[in-house]
């Protein structure tokens, strides 16, 4: 979607559709620039049938017609009680803005928001550009055009009361919703599609894009790291396996970098613990952390955050054939510790146990992971929270902040010796499951046992990655869970702090 911003009285802007969110009482439409816009109208926005259908409620809405000049269409959006909107309502209401354009089969829009009194302009900035960009996103690339879907939203005007700080916010908004958008077109991509080596390209193309240094290890660069989990996982497949790593240079020479590692399950059918056919194809959706990692990467490019971040992806897809890894095979890792693997489809640990081992070598100020990783966080949480869990208090704070910024909010799930008894082993350093028991508690103790010293967190978002949404500004299937969250995080850590 193509952002720019105007400070013109909605009264002589030309657009097709003009939408204005309103709350409940406010009484903009009876002073200044919308007072005289309804004067423009005739009356339009606050006689007759309008008094009565429009009071500014969520969910509200009236829809005027335009004179010869100005607007050819006027929205209000009801959001609510005033004390109530915050950047979240407003990348909210954006979103409703752009499923009202695609109702009208409109391909342009402005939505005004000079009325409103932000406690940041950067931040409502923002939100709203990312509100706007992320509803306008479509999956369409494996289909052919069908004339009855509404034309895609291509452009948005936000009408502001001066360009500088909402301008900035919105150049942030928009390079985070670029970054999130990444994150939804490579989850939606199938598994023929989107493999290993599918990921690796994609991170060569940001990477040329925003600037970042890039390193790929195919399987002969692993086998040389001793990178045996990551590889184990990979031998029930044809496809090869790729690590990537990405660098973010815009922090001072020498400082100690921030590490985010994605999951990059490209298929996961479970090995030979085979998974039940039903529902087996939103396994392409496994890599999901993996999408993140590099949409993440590029929105940071995009932002130029002044801050060294390096995202890390190891992908591989997990499949059978007569080399796959069996159930009570014992396998190496690079950290040297020995995994007994009870369950083949408790892969993805497994892939990450080098991936995280590797990061630990960048001598990084701290490690942020993210994967669909067990199904017990979907039972623990539903579809509403990620967990995160992690060694560092100040850490997990930072993320909770960042996640309730990015209407993305996570959980605090516990750790600790008694639940890493769980994966003890008699036959290796440990296993690779601890049962059904806290699940998700003991697959984040099998990741802790490969980060050495470093704060760390993970965040499990088998939940909140793919599937159903409340959200207007999304769709259905790929949900870019927690590309922004972990924007968010890096952005309060570039400026130094957790807000």
């Amino acid at each position: 979607m193509d952002l720019d911003l105007s400070t013109e009285s909605p009264s002589s802007l030309e657009t097709p559709l003009l939408v204005i969110p309103i709350a409940e009482g406010s009484g903009v439409l009876d002073r200044g620039p919308l007072q005289a816009l309804d004067q423009h109208l005739g009356g339009g926005l606050t006689r007759g049938p309008a008094v009565d259908d429009f009071k500014g409620r969520a969910k509200d809405r009236i829809l005027v017609y335009g004179q010869e000049q100005g607007p050819d269409r006027v929205l209000l959006l009801g959001v609510g009680k005033e004390e109530d909107l915050d950047a979240q309502a407003l990348r909210d209401v954006s979103g409703r803005a752009v499923r009202e354009a695609e109702g009208l089969k409109i391909t342009r829009l402005a939505l005004y928001v000079s009325h409103l009194a932000a406690p940041s302009a950067r931040d409502w900035g923002q939100a709203a550009a990312e509100g706007l960009a992320l509803a306008a996103w479509r999956f369409q690339e494996l289909q052919a055009p069908d004339e009855d879907d509404a034309p895609l939203v291509e452009a948005a005007t936000l009408v502001v009361p001066e360009s500088g700080e909402w301008g900035e916010g919105v150049r942030i908004g928009e390079a985070f919703a670029e970054g999130e958008n990444l994150a939804r077109a490579l989850q939606a991509r199938p598994g023929n599609v989107a493999t290993p080596t599918h990921l690796a390209e994609e991170a060569a193309r940001i990477a040329k894009e925003v600037g970042l240094d890039l390193t790929v290890l195919g399987p002969r660069e692993m086998e040389e790291e001793g990178m045996k989990a990551l590889l184990s996982v990979s031998r029930g497949s044809d496809q090869e396996p790729r690590l990537m790593i990405l660098h973010h240079r815009g922090g001072p020479k020498g400082q100690a970098p921030i590490v985010l590692v994605g999951k990059g399950l490209t298929f996961d059918a479970g090995g030979i613990s085979l998974k039940p056919s039903k529902g087996m194809e939103d396994m392409k959706y496994d890599m999901s952390g993996g999408a993140a990692v590099l949409g993440a990467m590029l929105g940071v490019g995009r932002a130029g955050l002044p801050i060294n971040v390096t995202g890390i992806v190891p992908s591989s897809e997990n499949l059978i054939n007569g080399s796959a890894t069996k159930p009570g095979d014992v396998i190496g890792s690079r950290a040297g510790k020995t995994i007994e693997v009870i369950n083949t489809d408790a892969e993805g640990r497994l892939i990450l146990a080098d991936a995280l081992d590797y990061a630990t070598d960048l001598t990084p100020a701290a490690i942020v992971d993210c994967a669909t990783l067990t199904g017990a966080c979907v039972i623990a949480l539903g579809h509403h929270n990620t967990a995160v869990m992690g060694t560092d208090d100040g850490l997990i704070q930072e993320l909770e902040e960042a996640g309730a910024r990015a209407g993305q909010p996570c959980w605090r799930l516990p750790l600790g010796k008694a639940y890493r008894k769980q994966l003890d082993s008699d036959f290796a350093d440990l296993k690779n499951v601890g049962g059904a028991p806290g699940g998700s508690i003991t697959a984040a103790c099998f990741l802790q046992e490969f980060v050495g010293d470093v704060p760390w967190a993970h965040l499990d978002i088998a939940g909140t990655a793919y599937g159903e949404t409340t959200r207007s500004y999304l769709r259905k299937g790929p949900l870019g869970t927690p590309t922004r969250h972990l924007l968010e995080w890096v952005k309060a850590r570039a400026a130094g702090g957790s807000a």
